[in-house]
């Protein structure tokens, strides 16, 4: 019998700590990423309309969560046609090859009351580099839907460009900039 009671109370605890780990999926339609580069004097912005992937939280413990979001290079929008397709060309990102970017995360590093280091590697085209998200927890709550909870984030970081094999032709070396700042703002939502 008290081998049974032990058994049971470690099921009990396995059961427990499972319901402390959430999974969220990132709304594609409430989600987006961006990035801004200097172009001789001034700064140019885009955006990425299109970010899918999952969050893995103990909302107890935010720095064991994990994160893998894919972003849709094909889904970048400058405002200007003839920018987005050169952008999206074999200058740069190449989505004809590499149609999606991905970050996958390695460790969390509590820095405040709601902020982490989110360490992880980026992968552009067939480069992957290690790069930190300075990532802010905007909040858990219960959404429109029936069951329906979520959770909101915002993450930048800064990487160079020619570390991903994207340093552009020769002839616009000094019109661009290589420091590409990147904001993520990411609404996910968890099915109780």
């Amino acid at each position: 019998m008290k081998h049974f009671l032990t058994l049971f109370a470690l099921l009990a605890l396995t059961v427990a700590t499972r319901a402390e780990v959430e999974t969220y999926t990132i709304d594609t339609v409430h989600s987006s990423a961006g990035f801004s580069l200097r172009h001789v004097f001034s700064k140019f912005s885009s955006s990425f309309t299109k970010v899918s992937g999952t969050i893995t939280v103990d909302r107890e413990n935010l720095e064991k969560s994990s994160v893998v979001a894919h972003i849709d290079v094909v889904a970048l929008n400058t405002d200007n046609e003839k920018r987005d397709t050169h952008i999206k060309g074999p200058d740069f990102f190449d989505v004809a090859k590499f149609p999606t970017m991905t970050f996958k995360s390695t460790a969390w590093k509590k820095t405040g009351a709601d902020t982490y280091d989110v360490t992880g590697d980026l992968t552009i085209k067939d480069v992957t580099k290690s790069v930190v998200l300075k990532t802010t927890a905007l909040g858990f709550g219960p959404g429109f839907g029936p069951g329906q909870f979520l959770s909101g984030w915002e993450a930048t970081t800064t990487i160079k460009k020619s570390d991903f094999n994207m340093a552009g032709p020769a002839m616009l070396a000094k019109a661009l900039g290589d420091e590409v700042t990147v904001t993520i703002n990411v609404e996910a939502g968890y099915k109780k």
